[in-house]
């Protein structure tokens, strides 16, 4: 039978969402990959336990992880049963809902019908009575954003979802979105955006929307889909995510100019003593709003060392200086 470490809150960062009164740890689990169906069940109960036993308490699924569609938030609910049922009062489950799911016109997307029925089978699906928040995972450009929002209302006031996100939401989308929740009397609690140091879009208005908002910011996919790791540094292993098939991160976007890049990051990150995902982890939570970066692993030792970014935070100027110069100008002008 799993007992959790009694000291799993001893060390771990947890950081305030927003003007919440909720706090996040720094580094959270994403059940995006390695839970789905065709995936080995005891490895993800040793990567649940392992995340929580180091303080990790939130766990962010979508209806549509897998593969196929559905699987990672019902093996989550086989674990939950297994090991963490327990303790569910101290864990922050998180699930969405917006892209396709099922056939037909109510399978995707933002309208009222497809998100509200959407979130009842991901409870059922999880075996929960509530999830801690439940996103729009996407905008819907034919709905209107009130039945979008009003959705995430219903959802919290019928106590099926404690907090209202939203996801890949622009700047502007944002800022509608916030202010119609507001009015409805759900505040939007968090949003989650696609943000590395090789895509900085949340840079361009985004980050200081949430800011002025008071809105939460949590970054998936911070490793690049592992091409800010140590895995790529010689190329394209054999096995690695980008050898494969179906995947997000492919053959093409792992070009030798990348891969300079990722080397010369991996400088900075070992004259700090880091590895280099522990150093892109720091550099996402250097912004005040962002209360967690979210992390996939394969095996529980991976999620040891992204909790091991949390030791070194800080950046000196300099270091943030040339981590844009890499990132950002072409390989003679920090080769030089």
């Amino acid at each position: 039978m799993y007992l959790p470490n009694e000291q799993r809150y001893d060390k771990i960062i947890y950081r305030r969402c927003g003007a919440s009164g909720l706090r996040l740890p720094a580094v959270s689990l994403g059940l995006w990959h390695n839970f789905g169906g065709v995936d080995v069940f005891e490895n993800m109960r040793a990567m649940l336990c392992r995340a929580f036993d180091l303080g990790i308490t939130h766990f962010d699924l979508a209806n549509n992880y897998g593969p196929p569609p559905g699987s990672a938030e019902e093996n989550f609910g086989r674990a939950l049963r297994s090991d963490l049922a327990a303790w569910r009062d101290e864990l922050i489950v998180s699930t969405k809902a917006g892209y396709l799911m099922w056939p037909g016109p109510y399978g995707e997307w933002g309208s009222r019908k497809y998100l509200l029925a959407s979130l009842d089978r991901s409870l059922r699906r999880m075996g929960l009575d509530y999830v801690d928040i439940f996103y729009s995972h996407r905008p819907d450009p034919e709905t209107p954003l009130e039945e979008t929002m009003s959705a995430l209302d219903s959802a919290v006031r019928a106590g099926k979802a404690l907090y209202a996100g939203i996801s890949n939401y622009n700047p502007e989308q944002t800022a509608r979105a916030v202010a119609i929740l507001r009015q409805l009397g759900t505040p939007c609690l968090i949003h989650q955006m696609k943000y590395s140091m090789f895509v900085r879009t949340a840079e361009e208005g985004l980050l200081e929307k949430l800011a002025s908002e008071g809105v939460g910011g949590i970054a998936f996919s911070p490793l690049a889909q592992g091409l800010l790791t140590d895995r790529y540094l010689q190329g394209i292993p054999a096995g690695s995510r980008a050898s494969k098939t179906g995947t997000f991160l492919k053959p093409a976007d792992v070009t030798e100019a990348r891969l300079a890049q990722v080397r010369a990051l991996n400088d900075i990150a070992r004259e700090r003593g880091q590895s280099l995902a522990q150093l892109a982890l720091a550099w996402v939570l250097r912004h005040g709003v962002m209360a967690s970066a979210l992390v996939g692993a394969s095996r529980a030792e991976q999620i040891d060392a992204c909790v091991g970014a949390l030791t070194n935070l800080g950046f000196e100027p300099e270091e943030l200086r040339r981590i844009d110069e890499i990132v950002s100008s072409d390989e003679r002008t920090w080769r030089r």
